[in-house]
């Protein structure tokens, strides 16, 4: 995989196509979706799928997230629920993936699934993923388009930047819109968080009509996003902070003296959309620590908080 060629295409009907033929041929393509960049591959295909997690240095008990171009193709990957149907409807095409058993005889790997009886699906909103998805013709799996455990690409130059040379080509559609991973949500039993995202618990619980349970961090990994260090920069990450100290980059939130402030209106989503941008570019200065303002633990603060705090993990 290391020092193959890699090619930028544009979202044109010609990129597209080429993109997805490099698909359908078993390469690596990485690809915007409104919420970070994924890394995709044929989920069908057993080793183009290894070929992600050889590309990322993905731990292979890590599962990985199929997106799919419509309902009717994430039907014929998993065994479809009532809860599903309320969800589906409710924020599909978006940021949201679902845990559902696993159907007998899907086409999709076993590498996906890392071993479990379940299947991570979503169908995403952007339009060049939902495009690429059309013209490849089969379910992509696809994590985000970064090596494994650092911050999250949102721009296809983050892509380039970490993974250049190992994948085939890096379709260009801009920055994501949503900037933070999708929220997972668990249907395989109990409705359960597994990964807070850019639909809230409150949002979900509205549709179900049910309390959801949330996932313990001792509990296995049943879906991307769990480890305890992940999304992390370079430099340190310390949370909570009121007030600066010398030699750190500054990550404001609201009205605060900072170098990068992700929101100073408080706007938690203008906050997501530019977290992993903001982390990426104080990374770049080569400092040894990166600073972060409190940020609230509502809404979508509680998935902004479960990036920063596994990206301040000890690693």
């Amino acid at each position: 995989m290391n020092g193959c060629s890699t090619e930028t295409l544009s979202p044109t009907p010609e990129g597209l196509a080429r993109a997805a033929d490099l698909l359908r041929a078993g390469r690596l393509v990485a690809f915007p979706t409104e919420t970070v960049y994924g890394l995709g591959a044929d989920a069908g295909n057993d080793r183009a799928v290894a070929g992600i997690y050889e590309a990322k240095g993905r731990p292979s008990f890590n599962p990985l997230i199929v997106h799919c171009a419509d309902l009717d193709a994430v039907k014929a990957l998993v065994e479809w629920s009532d809860a599903a149907q309320a969800v589906a409807e409710a924020f599909w095409p978006g940021p949201l993936t679902l845990v559902l058993p696993l159907r007998d005889g899907a086409r999709v790997s076993k590498l996906v699934t890392a071993g479990l009886d379940t299947l991570a699906v979503r169908v995403p909103a952007a339009p060049v993923a939902r495009d690429l998805l059309r013209a490849a013709g089969v379910p992509v799996a696809a994590p985000s388009a970064n090596r494994s455990g650092q911050i999250s690409p949102t721009r296809a130059r983050h892509v380039a930047a970490s993974l250049g040379g190992r994948v085939g080509a890096i379709l260009d559609g801009g920055a994501c819109a949503v900037g933070l991973e999708s929220t997972i949500l668990g249907l395989a039993g109990r409705p359960t968080l597994l990964r807070p995202g850019g639909i809230t618990l409150e949002a979900l619980e509205h549709v179900l009509g049910e309390r959801i349970a949330l996932r313990h961090e001792a509990d296995m990994i049943s879906a991307p996003g769990q480890t305890a260090s992940h999304y992390a920069p370079n430099a340190q990450v310390r949370l909570n902070a009121v007030e600066f100290e010398p030699g750190e980059a500054r990550l404001g939130f609201g009205a605060v003296d900072c170098d990068l402030n992700l929101s100073e209106g408080e706007d938690l989503t203008e906050a997501a959309a530019n977290l992993f941008e903001f982390l990426h570019r104080l990374d770049a200065t080569g400092a040894a620590r990166i600073a972060v303002s409190p940020i609230p633990h509502v809404g979508l603060g509680v998935a902004i908080n479960d990036r920063l705090s596994r990206a301040a993990a000890e690693r």
